[in-house]
């Protein structure tokens, strides 16, 4: 499992900037006029992960395949999206498809690419876009209520269940509030899903800063992380122009040296996914043999039988149960025999949780 995150955001921000240095590629073009971007671009990217580079190397693995993110670059929007101004419903309609919103903000300052709203002012452009997120919301939900109440009378046992929540998420938008900050139980948050609503989607922040920023932020990405900390969003900070030369360098040395003599340690893509990560509530364990050291994702909270069938359907519904060895005990011992001498592999069955770095070899029947 990955997970797609739709980048998001106003015209001339740094979206598909960021969206070519993610993906390493030229597909979305980056022009210094809205809408540059008609169509949705999709890439996806190896998630970047030491663990998996050292468990391939004690495994002596002749292929290393890490577990990918998916990038959605979607066109700016601009105030009026949700009525179609600057074809807003199309692109309300690419954003509903996510599973979580990286929304861009320019937290730069430069005369020479111009800002739709005028001055820098990253609040103001977060409530244009979260404006319209919640307009189209409100007008989903207010077309879709007569039919429901219809429903309602023949006690439809779904319309029972989203009756309720579509009140409440109605009565949130009415007063200006996304729907992300109804209260729900854990099978009301599954419903929630259902309806498909884009402020209920978890944002990550992405600050756009000037390379000099890069390092230490500046006076605009305090704003954005104090209205971030008040939301329980997430934030990360970088420069779409430092990822864009990082992309385009070879080596993995050139691009080390690169980031040191700006002062920085990693790219902007590790801070985002471990973002992202952190915000979708996701996990990574490892299968791990000569032919290959390979990297799974599972939300946090999956047993067994779920990560079984990340690989294969098959293993999920044969799965007897799971040899494990953590992260920890492998590196350790150097090994899955020096692990198993030391009696660090455990059988788990069914019910077991999966744990960040588990390291699995499923033993399944079909």
């Amino acid at each position: 499992m990955g997970f797609k995150c739709g980048i998001v955001g106003l015209p001339n921000v740094g979206k598909s900037t960021l969206f070519n240095a993610l993906t390493a590629t030229a597909a979305a073009e980056a022009s210094n006029y809205p809408f540059c971007t008609i169509e949705p671009n999709v890439g996806r990217v190896g998630v970047p992960d030491k663990r998996l580079d050292e468990l391939a190397r004690i495994a002596k693995s002749a292929k290393i395949i890490p577990t990918q993110l998916e990038f959605v670059d979607i066109a700016g929007l601009v105030r009026g999206a949700s009525k179609g101004e600057g074809l807003g419903n199309q692109f309300l309609g690419h954003i509903r498809e996510v599973d979580a919103i990286v929304h861009v903000v320019r937290c730069f300052e430069n005369p020479d690419i111009t800002h739709v709203e005028g001055e820098i002012d990253p609040i103001r452009d977060i409530d244009v876009i979260e404006t319209e997120l919640m307009l189209a919301d409100l007008e989903s939900l207010e077309k879709r209520m007569p039919a429901l109440e219809k429903k309602l009378k023949t006690k439809d046992p779904q319309a029972l269940h989203q009756y309720p929540l579509m009140e409440k998420a109605l009565e949130l938008l009415r007063q200006g509030k996304p729907a992300r900050y109804i209260q729900c139980t854990s099978e009301e948050k599954e419903e929630m899903q259902r309806l498909g609503l884009i402020t209920t989607k978890p944002i990550l922040y992405v600050c756009n800063v000037a390379e000099n920023d890069a390092a230490t932020g500046n006076q605009f990405t305090e704003l954005v992380k104090a209205r971030a900390e008040k939301e329980e969003s997430r934030v990360a900070i970088i420069s779409a122009a430092i990822e864009a030369e990082v992309a385009s360098l070879d080596s993995e040395e050139e691009k080390t040296e690169f980031l040191q003599s700006l002062g920085l340690t990693e790219t902007g893509l590790t801070r985002v996914i471990r973002e992202g990560y952190s915000l979708l509530h996701l996990i990574t364990f490892f299968t791990i043999g000569p032919k290959e050291a390979h990297a799974w994702t599972v939300e946090k909270g999956a047993k067994a039988p779920q990560a079984a069938g990340e690989i294969h359907s098959d293993f999920e519904h044969g799965f007897i149960r799971a040899e494990t060895i953590s992260y920890e005990d492998y590196m350790a011992f150097q090994g899955e025999q020096g692990a198993k001498a030391e009696g660090k592999l455990r059988l788990e069955g069914r019910d077991y949780l999966v744990q960040d770095g588990d390291i699995f070899h499923f033993r399944f029947n079909v």
